[in-house]
Protein backbone atom coordinates (compact mmCIF):
# COMPACT_ATOMS: atom_id res chain seq x y z
CA UNK A 1 0.00 0.00 0.00
CA UNK A 2 2.68 2.08 1.20
CA UNK A 3 4.82 1.50 -2.43
CA UNK A 4 1.50 2.41 -4.23
CA UNK A 5 1.04 5.60 -2.47
CA UNK A 6 4.85 6.78 -3.51
CA UNK A 7 4.60 5.62 -6.80
CA UNK A 8 1.07 7.58 -7.77
CA UNK A 9 2.88 11.17 -7.39
CA UNK A 10 6.14 10.02 -8.81
CA UNK A 11 4.09 9.26 -11.79
CA UNK A 12 2.10 12.09 -11.64
CA UNK A 13 5.32 14.77 -11.81
CA UNK A 14 6.73 12.52 -14.97
CA UNK A 15 3.52 13.07 -16.57
CA UNK A 16 3.82 16.55 -15.97
CA UNK A 17 7.39 17.24 -17.30
CA UNK A 18 6.72 14.89 -20.06
CA UNK A 19 4.28 17.70 -21.32
CA UNK A 20 6.48 20.56 -20.23
CA UNK A 21 8.48 19.00 -22.72
CA UNK A 22 5.96 18.17 -25.60
CA UNK A 23 5.34 21.82 -25.56
CA UNK A 24 6.36 24.16 -28.15
CA UNK A 25 5.68 27.78 -29.19
CA UNK A 26 3.84 27.97 -32.92
CA UNK A 27 6.33 29.06 -35.81
CA UNK A 28 6.47 32.31 -36.64
CA UNK A 29 4.70 31.74 -39.94
CA UNK A 30 1.90 30.04 -38.49
CA UNK A 31 1.28 33.13 -36.35
CA UNK A 32 1.40 35.50 -39.07
CA UNK A 33 -0.60 33.25 -41.20
CA UNK A 34 -3.60 33.35 -38.15
CA UNK A 35 -3.11 36.95 -38.15
CA UNK A 36 -4.34 37.73 -41.68
CA UNK A 37 -6.86 34.84 -41.65
CA UNK A 38 -9.22 36.76 -38.57
CA UNK A 39 -8.18 40.27 -40.21
CA UNK A 40 -9.14 39.71 -43.67
CA UNK A 41 -12.36 41.04 -44.26
CA UNK A 42 -13.82 39.67 -47.14
CA UNK A 43 -16.86 41.96 -48.38
CA UNK A 44 -16.91 45.58 -49.18
CA UNK A 45 -16.28 47.94 -46.22
CA UNK A 46 -17.81 51.56 -45.57
CA UNK A 47 -16.64 53.30 -42.00
CA UNK A 48 -15.98 56.62 -40.66
CA UNK A 49 -12.56 57.43 -39.31
CA UNK A 50 -11.29 59.63 -36.98
CA UNK A 51 -8.01 60.86 -36.07
CA UNK A 52 -6.18 63.13 -33.01
CA UNK A 53 -3.14 63.94 -34.36
CA UNK A 54 -0.85 65.54 -31.94
CA UNK A 55 2.32 67.33 -32.72
CA UNK A 56 4.25 69.88 -31.01
CA UNK A 57 2.10 70.11 -28.23
CA UNK A 58 -0.96 70.36 -30.24
CA UNK A 59 -3.77 68.46 -31.11
CA UNK A 60 -5.64 68.50 -34.80
CA UNK A 61 -9.23 66.55 -35.28
CA UNK A 62 -9.20 64.71 -38.43
CA UNK A 63 -12.68 63.05 -39.73
CA UNK A 64 -13.18 61.20 -43.09
CA UNK A 65 -15.21 58.76 -44.81
CA UNK A 66 -13.64 55.04 -45.74
CA UNK A 67 -14.57 52.73 -48.51
CA UNK A 68 -12.82 50.09 -49.86
CA UNK A 69 -14.01 47.60 -52.81
CA UNK A 70 -12.63 43.94 -51.72
CA UNK A 71 -12.61 42.48 -55.01
CA UNK A 72 -9.19 44.45 -56.00
CA UNK A 73 -8.46 46.24 -52.84
CA UNK A 74 -9.61 50.15 -54.17
CA UNK A 75 -10.32 52.53 -52.04
CA UNK A 76 -11.70 55.81 -51.64
CA UNK A 77 -11.46 58.45 -48.67
CA UNK A 78 -12.92 62.00 -48.58
CA UNK A 79 -11.75 64.17 -45.31
CA UNK A 80 -14.56 65.83 -43.97
CA UNK A 81 -12.50 67.68 -40.98
CA UNK A 82 -10.65 70.01 -40.18
CA UNK A 83 -11.94 72.63 -42.49
CA UNK A 84 -9.29 73.26 -44.06
CA UNK A 85 -8.42 69.77 -45.33
CA UNK A 86 -12.38 69.52 -46.41
CA UNK A 87 -13.16 67.83 -49.40
CA UNK A 88 -9.01 66.25 -50.25
CA UNK A 89 -9.11 62.71 -50.64
CA UNK A 90 -7.08 59.39 -51.52
CA UNK A 91 -7.68 56.99 -54.62
CA UNK A 92 -6.26 53.61 -54.93
CA UNK A 93 -6.95 51.95 -57.68
CA UNK A 94 -4.88 48.62 -58.71
CA UNK A 95 -1.75 49.29 -57.32
CA UNK A 96 -1.72 53.32 -57.87
CA UNK A 97 -2.48 55.56 -54.75
CA UNK A 98 -3.99 59.55 -55.72
CA UNK A 99 -4.09 62.54 -53.15
CA UNK A 100 -6.70 64.96 -54.32
CA UNK A 101 -6.64 68.68 -53.65
CA UNK A 102 -9.60 69.86 -53.21
CA UNK A 103 -8.59 73.83 -53.55
CA UNK A 104 -6.49 72.66 -56.55
CA UNK A 105 -8.54 70.03 -58.08
CA UNK A 106 -5.17 68.04 -58.65
CA UNK A 107 -4.25 64.52 -58.04
CA UNK A 108 -1.13 63.39 -57.37
CA UNK A 109 0.63 59.66 -56.92
CA UNK A 110 2.05 59.00 -53.54
CA UNK A 111 3.60 56.16 -52.01
CA UNK A 112 2.08 53.85 -49.73
CA UNK A 113 3.98 55.52 -46.74
CA UNK A 114 2.14 59.01 -47.38
CA UNK A 115 0.77 60.16 -43.93
CA UNK A 116 -3.09 60.33 -44.01
CA UNK A 117 -3.63 64.34 -43.54
CA UNK A 118 -0.07 64.70 -41.79
CA UNK A 119 -1.01 62.14 -39.42
CA UNK A 120 1.41 58.87 -38.61
CA UNK A 121 -1.65 56.58 -40.16
CA UNK A 122 -0.37 55.81 -43.42
CA UNK A 123 -2.09 55.20 -46.88
CA UNK A 124 -1.07 51.53 -46.58
CA UNK A 125 -2.61 51.14 -42.87
CA UNK A 126 -5.69 51.11 -45.30
CA UNK A 127 -5.19 48.76 -47.48
CA UNK A 128 -5.65 45.06 -47.39
CA UNK A 129 -2.21 43.50 -47.75
CA UNK A 130 -1.31 40.10 -46.42
CA UNK A 131 1.68 40.18 -43.48
CA UNK A 132 2.63 36.93 -44.63
CA UNK A 133 2.96 38.39 -48.39
CA UNK A 134 5.00 41.37 -47.75
CA UNK A 135 7.09 39.72 -44.80
CA UNK A 136 9.03 36.41 -43.68
CA UNK A 137 10.19 35.68 -40.20
CA UNK A 138 13.59 36.83 -38.34
CA UNK A 139 15.03 35.02 -35.81
CA UNK A 140 16.45 36.40 -32.68
CA UNK A 141 20.08 36.30 -31.25
CA UNK A 142 19.20 33.56 -29.69
CA UNK A 143 18.14 31.84 -33.36
CA UNK A 144 14.11 31.76 -31.92
CA UNK A 145 11.53 32.62 -34.16
CA UNK A 146 8.87 33.40 -31.53
CA UNK A 147 9.39 34.04 -27.73
CA UNK A 148 6.72 34.15 -25.17
CA UNK A 149 6.55 37.53 -23.23
CA UNK A 150 4.17 39.22 -21.17
CA UNK A 151 2.74 42.43 -22.44
CA UNK A 152 1.12 43.92 -19.02
CA UNK A 153 -0.91 41.00 -17.71
CA UNK A 154 -1.49 39.38 -20.65
CA UNK A 155 0.04 36.38 -22.48
CA UNK A 156 1.76 37.11 -25.92
CA UNK A 157 4.42 35.78 -28.51
CA UNK A 158 6.61 38.04 -29.63
CA UNK A 159 7.71 37.65 -33.23
CA UNK A 160 10.04 39.44 -35.22
CA UNK A 161 9.56 40.11 -39.37
CA UNK A 162 11.60 41.28 -41.73
CA UNK A 163 10.55 42.30 -45.51
CA UNK A 164 10.46 40.36 -48.43
CA UNK A 165 9.21 42.92 -50.71
CA UNK A 166 10.34 46.40 -51.39
CA UNK A 167 7.09 47.88 -51.35
CA UNK A 168 6.62 48.45 -47.43
CA UNK A 169 6.27 51.38 -44.97
CA UNK A 170 9.12 49.74 -43.17
CA UNK A 171 11.94 46.87 -43.45
CA UNK A 172 12.34 45.52 -40.48
CA UNK A 173 8.66 45.31 -38.08
CA UNK A 174 7.71 43.30 -34.19
CA UNK A 175 4.56 41.99 -33.44
CA UNK A 176 3.70 41.28 -30.10
CA UNK A 177 0.64 38.85 -30.72
CA UNK A 178 -1.96 37.52 -27.94
CA UNK A 179 -1.48 33.62 -27.27
CA UNK A 180 -5.16 33.05 -26.70
CA UNK A 181 -6.56 34.80 -30.02
CA UNK A 182 -3.35 35.66 -31.92
CA UNK A 183 -4.58 39.20 -31.97
CA UNK A 184 -1.97 41.81 -32.78
CA UNK A 185 -1.60 44.09 -29.46
CA UNK A 186 1.92 46.10 -30.12
CA UNK A 187 4.02 46.66 -33.06
CA UNK A 188 7.20 48.27 -33.47
CA UNK A 189 8.84 49.02 -36.80
CA UNK A 190 12.24 49.65 -37.76
CA UNK A 191 14.42 51.34 -40.52
CA UNK A 192 17.13 49.37 -42.49
CA UNK A 193 19.76 50.79 -39.99
CA UNK A 194 17.92 49.17 -36.39
CA UNK A 195 16.78 52.53 -35.77
CA UNK A 196 13.00 52.39 -34.10
CA UNK A 197 10.47 54.40 -36.06
CA UNK A 198 7.22 53.99 -34.67
CA UNK A 199 5.13 51.64 -31.80
CA UNK A 200 1.58 51.04 -32.79
CA UNK A 201 -0.97 50.04 -30.02
CA UNK A 202 -3.81 48.07 -31.11
CA UNK A 203 -6.18 49.17 -28.25
CA UNK A 204 -9.75 47.66 -29.22
CA UNK A 205 -11.19 45.72 -31.55
CA UNK A 206 -14.72 44.99 -32.79
CA UNK A 207 -15.64 41.38 -34.82
CA UNK A 208 -17.80 41.91 -38.07
CA UNK A 209 -18.55 39.24 -40.15
CA UNK A 210 -16.65 37.04 -38.19
CA UNK A 211 -13.14 38.91 -38.87
CA UNK A 212 -11.46 40.99 -36.22
CA UNK A 213 -11.39 44.58 -36.78
CA UNK A 214 -8.82 47.05 -35.05
CA UNK A 215 -11.42 49.90 -34.43
CA UNK A 216 -8.84 51.93 -31.76
CA UNK A 217 -5.07 52.06 -32.59
CA UNK A 218 -2.76 54.95 -30.99
CA UNK A 219 0.36 55.63 -33.44
CA UNK A 220 3.58 56.77 -31.57
CA UNK A 221 6.19 58.61 -33.16
CA UNK A 222 9.68 57.05 -32.03
CA UNK A 223 11.97 60.17 -34.22
CA UNK A 224 10.15 62.97 -33.71
CA UNK A 225 9.28 62.62 -29.67
CA UNK A 226 5.78 63.76 -28.81
CA UNK A 227 4.11 63.08 -31.74
CA UNK A 228 0.68 60.47 -31.90
CA UNK A 229 -1.94 59.87 -33.37
CA UNK A 230 -5.03 58.00 -32.38
CA UNK A 231 -7.40 56.42 -35.27
CA UNK A 232 -10.89 55.90 -34.29
CA UNK A 233 -12.92 53.30 -36.61
CA UNK A 234 -16.96 53.65 -36.29
CA UNK A 235 -19.73 53.01 -38.48
CA UNK A 236 -18.82 50.27 -40.12
CA UNK A 237 -20.81 48.19 -43.07
CA UNK A 238 -20.06 45.70 -45.45
CA UNK A 239 -22.91 46.07 -48.03
CA UNK A 240 -21.94 45.68 -51.24
CA UNK A 241 -20.21 49.27 -52.75
CA UNK A 242 -21.44 50.44 -56.42
CA UNK A 243 -18.63 51.85 -58.88
CA UNK A 244 -16.74 54.69 -57.15
CA UNK A 245 -13.99 54.12 -57.36
CA UNK A 246 -12.60 56.51 -59.81
CA UNK A 247 -11.61 60.43 -59.87
CA UNK A 248 -14.69 61.44 -61.06
CA UNK A 249 -16.63 60.52 -58.04
CA UNK A 250 -14.14 61.23 -55.71
CA UNK A 251 -14.02 64.99 -57.44
CA UNK A 252 -18.14 65.18 -57.26
CA UNK A 253 -17.73 64.03 -53.54
CA UNK A 254 -15.41 67.04 -52.66
CA UNK A 255 -17.65 69.52 -53.80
Amino acid sequence: MNRIRYIIPIFSIILAASEVLTYAAPRGIDILKKIDEIEEMTTDVRAKVNIAQTKNGQTKKIELLYYRRDSDDAFLMVMLAPETDKGNGYLRVKDNIWMYRQNTRTFQIINRDEPIGGSDAKANDFEKRKITELYEVKKDAAGNEVTEEKLGAVDVYRVEVKAKVNDVDYPKKIYWVRRDNSLRLKEQSFSNSGTLMQTAYYMNYTVVDGRYVPVKQLFIDEFEKGNKSLVEISGISTSKLSDIFNKAYLENLSK
